[in-house]
């Protein structure tokens, strides 16, 4: 196994030898110049050998794998069959699967190509119908493909490129013997490209056993921080955290929060919509469709809050994510750069913030250390500190009652529950009623989005909400604020009329217990 780190290169897509109606599309996306990762495997895979890609997250893997994809199966000639796909993409959630598609989709209807999603949370029938209409490429989750193998609805002994992306999260969630069956049934001498943010043990498992004298490139440091990136660590009293939040996250631009549970998300989501931030949710016990709204309403400006436990922090791209915040520190070093790398993509720049409370200091020191970044740290005593206005800048606003529930339809069969992906989300929710509030309206909706709290912009910890909280998990924010638009405040401690955010210790911990 021959390896490589890669440089600074000044050639050309067309250069590096990827086809010129591919390149095209490129050009029509405002994409023209190769990323250090794509400038360093691409010659190899589109000479067909079997490549190792390492680059942090956001360093462009996907065109890294999707060019050569497309233009060896353009090359090949050959025509899909039921069933019978011609190349993999195996990746580990849902949401990296979707992107995944909406990045291959015009390369593919350029080369003529057809493709087909594959994952858990949604109706199988779909699915089905398309692999036997014969596909050119899957994209999938490991858990579904099973299932539908094994139903006699797909094989994978016509696949000429397979395709691992996230191989180091894919062995972090214990997909990796799931990953070993479907490698399994793939011919041995097809083209193997392998993907990962990191290189480590269970990688060089898969990598030993299913690739074929790959060569390995690094495109920059395993513990690499993004250059453009700001990290930043507030050491502050626990009772504080919420009100600290709520500053922030009410501050101009998108921001991603991250939870270390999937409870935690769900608390702290109600918590932030209760105080006047349009704030969604994204955790594993959303069903598919709730994932998919809150996504959207992210994406659409209609949440400028999204939070997340670890599920998000691998793939999930989002354009314009200015602030990144830790809100429960990460145990690994791993899971920290991944959740970082959600901001300071393509040449951005960005910032990230770490909440620390006095019994986090060690294990916070010892995560940056490990991680190789050397963060300012800031002892703050509550929202009115300056520094909360130079991390994210702008006049605070709010929307009474946050992001309103809307009512979507229920959802419609779905598969099997868990849906094979390691999410843990069934295809339909709980049902839950909300009660009217004073700031918005509240609505009947499907699974446990929170209600509309009661009160514009009401204490975190103190008022009593307006909305029960609801019955499973499973439903989702969506939708516009309503009742009376939004209040402004400028800077961090500005008053003119804001309510200010409670202190009480229930609301501060909330979001730091229960399961991810």
């Amino acid at each position: 196994m021959s390896s490589a780190v890669a440089g600074q290169s000044t050639l050309s897509f067309s250069e590096l030898g990827v086809p010129a109606d591919l390149c095209a599309v490129l050009a029509d996306r405002g994409i023209t110049t190769p990323t250090p990762i794509q400038t360093a495997t691409l010659p190899d895979s589109l000479a067909g050998r079997d490549v190792l890609g390492r680059g942090r997250t956001g360093s462009g893997k996907t065109y890294a794998f999707l060019l050569p994809l497309v233009a060896r199966l353009v090359a090949s000639g050959r025509q899909a069959r039921p069933t019978a796909p011609r190349a993999l993409i195996l990746a580990p959630t849902r949401e990296l699967v979707g992107q995944i598609q909406e990045a291959l989709e015009p390369l593919a209807a350029t080369a003529g190509l057809s493709t087909r999603t594959v994952f858990g949370g949604v109706g199988q029938n779909p699915q089905v119908q398309g692999l036997r209409r014969g596909v050119d490429i899957v994209i999938a989750c490991p858990g579904r493909l099973e299932d539908l193998i094994g139903q006699g609805h797909c094989t994978l002994g016509s696949i000429e490129t397979t395709v691992l992306d996230e191989a180091d999260h894919m062995a972090d969630l214990g997909f990796l013997p799931a990953v070993r069956r479907l490698l399994d049934q793939t011919p041995r001498n097809g083209q193997r490209l392998l993907f990962s943010a990191t290189l480590d043990k269970a990688i060089d498992v898969l990598v030993k056993r299913f690739l074929s004298s790959p060569v390995t490139h690094e495109a920059d440091s395993a513990q690499s921080p993004v250059a453009a990136m700001d990290h930043h660590v507030l050491h502050l009293d626990r009772e504080h955290r919420v009100p600290v939040l709520v500053d922030l996250t009410s501050a101009p631009g998108r921001t991603v929060v991250f939870t270390r549970t999937k409870h935690g998300a769900k608390a702290l989501t109600r918590q932030l919509n209760k105080n006047g931030v349009p704030t969604v949710e994204l955790h594993g016990n959303l069903s598919q469709n709730a994932r998919t709204r809150n996504m959207d309403a992210f994406h659409s400006g209609k949440a400028t809050t999204l939070v997340a436990t670890d599920i998000a922090a691998r793939g999930i791209h989002v354009d314009d994510v200015a602030l990144v915040v830790h809100a429960d520190p990460p145990v690994e070093h791993k899971a920290y750069l991944h959740r970082s790398g959600r901001t300071a993509r393509a040449g951005a720049a960005g910032t990230v913030i770490t909440l620390m409370t006095d019994e986090q200091v060690r294990d916070v020191r010892d995560l940056t250390r490990a991680a190789g970044i050397k963060p300012t740290t800031t002892r703050i005593n509550g929202a009115a500190h300056p520094v909360l206005v130079q991390l994210a800048p702008g006049d605070r606003v709010t929307v009474p009652g946050g992001l309103v529930v809307e009512a979507p339809a229920p959802a419609q069969g779905g598969g099997r529950p868990n849906g094979g992906d390691g999410s843990g989300a069934r295809s339909g929710g709980g049902r839950n009623r909300s009660r009217r509030g004073r700031g918005g309206q509240g609505s009947r909706g499907t699974g446990g989005a929170s209600g509309q709290a009661k009160g514009s912009a009401g204490s975190a910890s103190g008022g009593k909400p307006g909305g029960k909280p609801g019955g499973k998990p499973g439903g989702s924010a969506n939708g516009s604020g309503n009742g009376g638009g939004s209040r402004r405040r400028s800077g961090a401690g500005a008053k003119g009329g804001q309510s200010r955010p409670g202190s009480g210790t229930h609301s501060a911990a909330s979001f730091s217990s229960g399961r991810r």
